[in-house]
C-alpha cells in the first residue's frame, strides 16, 4: 500500500507523493525545475525506446520510469504535478495542459467525431460555448444545451450519436448546481443499454470548487477538468489546465496534447506543485471566510435584487450543497465565488453593473476589476459583457440598445 494513504490529503497535497519515478533525485525537498526543451538520449536504443514508451497504453507511467524526449511529450515537473492532481481528485490519471480551455477541448474533443451529439448545461464558461458551438460545429460535432437538473429535458435530449454530457458545477457565472448523483445515476442506467462505442461520458468542470472543496470522481463523474489559473494556482501568476479521469483515457489524452502542442512549461508546472498546491487548503479556507461575509452583506442590501451563494440559508439548492460540495476533511466547502444581480429590467440591470464595477475600479483598492478567479485577490467582472458574451442575448441579457447616459461597452 503507498505510503500516502496513511495520512490526510491536505498533508499530502503539501509534501507530495512519498515516492516518484518521475525523477531521479530523492533527497529534494522543493522538486527540482527543468529548464530544457531537449534530453539527452545516450543512444539511439534509448531514443527508440522513449518513442515507444509514450503514451503507450501498455506502460503505466505511475511505475514506470521514464524516458524524457522533449518538452511537449512529456517532462518531470509536469508528471509531478500530474501525479498529485490525480491524487486530489481521486482520479486513476491526470493529463495536464498549457491553459484550462486546452484541457476542456482535450477533455471533449478525444470523445466526439463528426455526427456525434454533446448536451451541455446553458450556464457554463463563454470560451467553453464557443468552442462547443464555433470550433466543434464546424467539424460536423451537434450541440444541445438542457437545463441538467431538469431530468424529463435531459432523457428528451439524449440520442443514440450523444457521447458527451457536459456541465459546471458551481456553473460560471450564475452559481447553480448540478445534482451529480441525479446525472450519474441517470447516465449509468442508459450506458448500460449501450455497447462500447456508444457509452456517454460525463465530464465536468470543477474549477469555481476545486479539489478542495469537490471531488466529483467520488461522486461517479468520469472527467473532471479544472483551470489551474485559477483555484489550484491560486496567485493569477501561472497559467495551467489539467484533464483528470480513467486510465484508460491517459493515451489519447497525452497524443492530443502532443499533436495540437498545448503543454504546461516546466516553469508552470513547478510554481503550481510549489507554491500552489500546498496553499490550496488554506487559501480556501480563509476566501471562503471572506466570501461568506460578503454574501451575508450583499444579501442585506436593499440594492442588490439577488445574490446566489451556496453558503447562504436562501440559496435555492442548499440541500445539493450541502450533500456534493464537501472539502477534503468531509465539512461543507460552499466555495470562494459569489453571483449577484441588480435590480430592474435587464437594460437597466445590465448598465447598473457597468456603472457599479467601473465605480469600484476607479476607487477600490481591496476589489479589482479584473477576469479570472481563485487568486488571493478579490476580483470582479460583468460576464454579459466580458467573459460570457459569446453567449446569445436570451442567457446573455445583454439588452439591444442602450439606455441615455451610458456608453455602449
Amino acid at each position: 500500500m503507498a505510503h500516502e494513504n496513511n495520512y490526510r490529503d491536505r498533508s499530502v497535497l503539501i509534501h507530495g507523493k512519498f515516492r516518484s519515478e518521475k525523477w531521479d533525485f530523492q533527497d529534494h525537498i522543493i522538486p527540482p525545475i527543468t529548464t530544457a526543451v531537449s534530453f539527452r538520449l545516450r543512444s539511439a536504443e534509448r531514443g527508440a525506446q522513449g518513442f515507444q514508451q509514450f503514451a503507450n497504453p501498455e506502460i503505466d507511467r505511475a511505475s514506470a520510469t521514464p524516458i524524457y524526449i522533449y518538452d511537449r511529450l512529456d517532462e518531470p515537473c509536469q508528471g509531478l504535478l500530474e501525479e498529485t492532481l490525480a491524487f486530489s481528485e481521486k482520479g486513476e490519471c491526470a493529463v495536464s495542459f498549457a491553459t484550462g480551455m486546452a484541457a476542456v477541448a482535450a477533455a471533449i474533443d478525444i470523445h466526439v467525431k463528426a455526427g456525434d451529439h454533446i448536451i451541455h448545461h446553458p450556464a457554463i464558461y463563454g470560451c467553453t460555448h464557443g468552442h462547443i458551438h464555433m470550433w466543434l460545429a464546424r467539424f460536423g460535432v451537434e450541440a444541445t444545451n438542457i437545463n441538467l437538473n431538469h431530468t424529463d429535458q435531459l432523457i428528451s435530449a439524449i440520442q443514440p450519436n450523444t457521447k458527451v454530457i457536459y456541465f459546471e458545477t458551481p456553473c460560471n457565472p450564475t452559481m447553480e448546481l448540478i445534482d451529480l448523483k441525479a446525472i450519474t445515476t441517470l447516465v449509468k442506467e442508459i450506458n448500460s443499454t449501450r455497447d462500447q462505442e456508444s457509452q456517454i461520458v460525463t465530464i465536468i468542470d470543477n474549477t469555481f470548487a476545486s479539489p478542495y472543496g469537490q471531488r466529483p470522481i467520488e461522486h461517479g463523474i468520469d472527467f473532471v477538468v479544472h483551470s489551474l489559473t485559477k483555484h489550484i494556482g491560486g496567485f493569477g501568476a501561472t497559467m495551467g489546465g489539467v484533464v483528470i479521469g480513467p486510465k484508460s483515457a491517459e493515451t489519447p489524452l497525452l497524443l492530443y496534447r502532443k499533436d495540437f502542442g498545448g503543454s504546461l512549461s516546466p516553469d508552470a508546472a513547478w510554481h503550481i506543485l510549489t507554491y500552489g498546491i500546498p496553499t490550496l487548503a488554506v487559501r480556501m479556507e480563509r476566501q471562503q471566510t471572506s466570501a461568506q461575509r460578503v454574501a451575508e452583506f450583499l444579501d442585506l442590501n436593499g440594492k442588490v435584487a439577488r445574490v446566489a451563494y451556496p453558503g447562504l440559508d436562501s440559496f435555492p439548492q442548499k440541500e445539493i450543497a450541502l450533500r456534493q460540495m464537501r472539502d477534503i476533511d468531509g465539512d461543507f466547502a460552499p466555495g470562494a465565488m459569489i453571483y449577484f444581480e441588480l435590480p430592474g429590467t435587464p437594460a437597466e440591470s445590465y448598465y447598473r453593473a457597468i456603472k457599479l464595477i467601473n465605480h469600484i475600479a476607479q476607487n477600490s483598492l481591496s476589489i479589482t476589476l479584473a477576469v479570472s478567479l481563485g487568486q488571493i485577490r478579490s476580483l470582479i467582472e460583468h460576464p454579459a459583457s466580458m467573459t460570457h458574451s459569446v453567449i446569445p442575448p436570451k442567457t446573455n441579457s445583454k439588452p439591444e440598445s442602450t439606455p441615455a447616459g451610458f456608453d455602449s461597452p
